[in-house]
């Protein structure tokens, strides 16, 4: 089915299966977004063969799933090269625009929904007070024709380094996309929002970030031992790892949603930029309405290795003071002198099983496995059972 000028109805004539393989939204969820944002992008025109509201966020929506915008004019589309791009322009500054970017991607601060993602952390691996989680990913661009230089990352490609919070559902809480790729993650935290929020005690005490050796330890944002001890160090060092990998989970489900974020975008940096917030909230409304991500190659981001840690970067005193190191070393020995219980036994019977492991559990283990230390041993399901 074509309507008016040729061009291809796709919500007629395609099923929700196929709608979701080529747009990342089912019928429902591009309505949705096409409601969201008809007033911004609805044509003043009142000519016969005007572009829709629908045509441009299909359009845009093709695009963000493939990263190509001949494959947008090649689709049955009926739309040319030049109205493609002009399409993508205008609907990704729509998509972009404070008011619409604050209502899908804000980091909460009340104390219920704060409470809500701690015990959503807490059940990962058992590691207290986490709110979010944080990381930098790059996103690759052609070298732009001015300041090319500072685009360049360590990985010596240019690119745009995104700072970005998750929740434990992979739900987008936070984002910044406007840095070069040689910003370092610490630079970007220092002059982030979400510090501010922080440290102006917008968000409770006893909140954290959990965040790689890339960024300083503070009260509020806890980073890993270096060359942890074994005991609560090392149990500390192991529920860090297994929760902070929620981050890198939640990168990879946002960039195989969006194969834009995969390649290279062939834009200038201030339309990059628009490209990653209107995926950020893309995703954000896959999340809330449960569309499922495509089945499809990768899931961690290949890209998200950043600096080694603390003895490989210089941060520098001051703003970025590692003022967090006392703390954390208390906050270590208050929560894991012990190791945690796996997810599975913190819940519903497990729970029981956790709290009873007595000293003659740890004397079995210590029996079986002499090479380890018994404080930094995870608890195992099979001496459970005994």
């Amino acid at each position: 089915m074509a309507n008016r000028g040729g061009r291809r109805d796709v919500l007629q004539t395609l099923d929700d299966r196929e709608l979701l393989r080529r747009y990342r939204l089912d019928r429902a969820g591009i309505m949705f977004v096409v409601d969201l944002l008809r007033d911004a992008i609805t044509s003043p025109t009142r000519r016969h063969n005007a572009i829709t509201p629908e045509k441009k966020v299909i359009t845009t929506l093709r695009y963000l799933a493939t990263g190509k915008m001949q494959q947008c004019s090649s689709d049955d589309l009926g739309l040319s090269q030049s109205s493609v791009s002009r399409v993508i322009t205008q609907t990704l500054t729509a998509l972009s625009q404070p008011n619409i970017v604050t209502q899908f991607v804000s980091f909460p601060l009340d104390a219920r929904t704060l409470h809500t993602h701690k015990r959503a952390f807490m059940d990962i691996a058992g590691f207290p007070g986490v709110v979010g989680v944080i990381d930098g990913t790059h996103v690759r661009i052609i070298a732009p024709s001015e300041d090319e230089a500072v685009f360049v990352n360590r990985k010596n490609f240019h690119s745009i380094n995104v700072q970005i919070v998750f929740n434990a559902a992979c739900k987008i809480l936070d984002i910044v996309a406007k840095w070069p790729g040689s910003t370092h993650d610490a630079r970007m935290l220092s002059e982030s929002g979400i510090r501010q929020l922080f440290e102006r005690r917008y968000v409770p005490a006893n909140c954290h970030l959990l965040g790689d050796s890339g960024y300083p330890c503070k009260p509020w944002l806890l980073t890993p031992y270096l060359q942890p001890r074994q005991g609560p160090q090392l149990n500390y060092n192991r529920a860090h790892k297994t929760t902070r990998a929620v981050v890198e989970r939640g990168i990879g489900q946002l960039k195989r949603r969006f194969h834009v974020l995969h390649g290279e975008v062939r834009l200038r940096p201030e339309k990059v930029s628009k490209v990653i917030i209107a995926c950020a909230i893309l995703h954000n409304i896959c999340k809330v309405r449960q569309i499922a991500e495509p089945l499809e190659d990768g899931d961690e981001d290949e890209d998200n290795d950043e600096d080694g840690g603390e003895e490989d970067i210089h941060i520098p005193q001051g703003n970025l003071a590692q003022s967090g190191l006392p703390y954390r070393a208390n906050f270590t020995n208050l929560h894991f002198r012990q190791a945690v219980a796996p997810c599975h036994l913190r819940t519903c019977d497990g729970i029981k099983n956790y709290h009873s492991f007595t000293a003659h559990h740890l004397q079995l283990l210590n029996a079986r496995h002499r090479t380890q230390s018994v404080n930094g041993l995870f608890f195992r399901c099979s001496i459970l059972r005994r």
